[in-house]
């Protein structure tokens, strides 16, 4: 597998990771009253916010296209930019505060995808072909 298409099955893995762990809040009842009240946390739930969080969540499903299609030149900060970006995001969140198991669980994962994305991005060279070689994080 290329660099470009391992990139881009990261960004999917982190995307479903996002899902799944939205999907699990859900299912707990105390997350699911807190965000019914329309508040959680001090966060007011509101359009503006919902929109922001949507402007957010689409970075990653973006990246999932932008690595396949973008020359490595402009693909390569916007991985460093945007892997950098969201795990800022999620060390917040869970540094916030008031987070469940199942949120640490799967707030983990997404923070060492986005640090290996990040790392992948990093290291790419302009001749990189991953599959001559067996590629490995170290």
């Amino acid at each position: 597998m290329d660099t470009k298409n391992l990139l881009s099955t990261l960004w999917v893995f982190l995307v479903l990771n996002f899902i799944f762990c939205d999907v699990f809040t859900l299912m707990y009842s105390e997350d699911l009253k807190r965000i019914l009240t329309g508040e959680v946390d001090g966060i007011l739930l509101d359009q503006t916010f919902l929109l922001s969080f949507a402007i957010i969540m689409e970075l990653p499903m973006m990246m999932v296209l932008l690595a396949r299609f973008l020359p490595r030149r402009a693909s390569r900060p916007l991985h460093l930019v945007v892997s950098a970006f969201l795990t800022f995001v999620q060390a917040w969140s869970i540094l916030a505060g008031g987070v469940t198991l199942h949120y640490w669980f799967f707030s983990i994962i997404e923070i060492t995808a986005c640090l290996s994305i990040f790392i992948l991005a990093w290291r790419w060279k302009e001749d990189d072909n991953v599959s001559s070689k067996t590629y490995v994080f170290s």
